[in-house]
């Protein structure tokens, strides 16, 4: 993996259970020598490790806390303060409202809470935020899911990758979707708070490229794709688990 190419490496994208050889949500997104994990779902932790150590992350960033998306945050504290990482400082962690909080109340097992700063410095996220993490500028907005819930546009010398989480069509996502090289949106399916592949195509408008993923086991990757390129007349391609995608 070359330092200076900004990509995106999914590290699964199943839903809403780990399939064989595809872990649930998750990405290792890298630019300038700059790395982030993106979602943490089950299974990711293991895939991460393939390109980077936990100690090698620059930051990690989570769309929302459905188990999904997030669940393997449990293993990588364990694997942050309890095995064979050192770590320099604790890993910068961006998340949404009482992130830190959830984490504890699992992995507290006593009178006394588990220390989570000591292993992540939880930053806590709201639509607009920004942040410079290393080479990569990261704008979150807040999308529609039921819950907090962040879609992301990271950004290096010129080029953008936006990423969706899970939502249902919003303003929010389109806004931060226009005008970026690749869009990396979800496609489970119609129940409320996602999208259909079709929605993905129409969300992908402003996009030079869209790549769907997190696609409903109902549905399938190669036949979200087909369905999604009815409503965007860019490229359009899906998400393949342990594939590298260029910006």
């Amino acid at each position: 993996m070359s330092e200076e190419r900004f990509q995106v490496v999914v590290l699964g994208c199943a839903t809403p259970y780990a399939e064989v050889d595809n872990p649930c949500s998750g990405y290792l997104v890298s630019g300038g020598g700059t790395r982030i994990w993106m979602d943490a779902g089950s299974g990711t932790l293991g895939e991460l490790q393939r390109h980077v150590r936990l100690d090698e992350l620059d930051a990690i960033w989570i769309s929302h806390l459905h188990a999904d998306h997030s669940a393997d945050l449990l293993t990588a504290y364990y694997g942050a303060l309890y095995a064979d990482i050192t770590l320099r400082a604790p890993i910068p962690l961006y998340g949404p409202p009482g992130i830190a909080d959830r984490l504890a109340g699992f992995l507290t097992n006593g009178p006394t809470r588990s220390p989570i700063e000591s292993a992540f410095a939880v930053t806590e996220l709201y639509d607009g935020h920004e942040a410079a993490v290393g080479a990569l500028h990261l704008t979150s907005r807040a999308v529609e899911h039921g819950m907090p819930a962040f879609a992301v546009r990271m950004e290096s010398e010129g080029r953008s990758l936006v990423y969706s989480g899970d939502t249902a069509p919003c303003t929010a996502l389109r806004e931060l979707a226009d005008g970026c090289d690749v869009l990396l949106c979800e496609a489970d399916g119609a129940e409320d708070g996602h999208h259909t592949p079709e929605q993905a195509g129409e969300t992908a408008a402003g996009a030079a490229r869209l790549i769907v993923t997190h696609v409903g086991r109902s549905i399938g990757r190669e036949q979200a794709a087909v369905r999604a390129a009815t409503r965007f007349d860019g490229p359009v391609e899906y998400a393949v688990p342990g594939a590298a995608y260029l910006m």
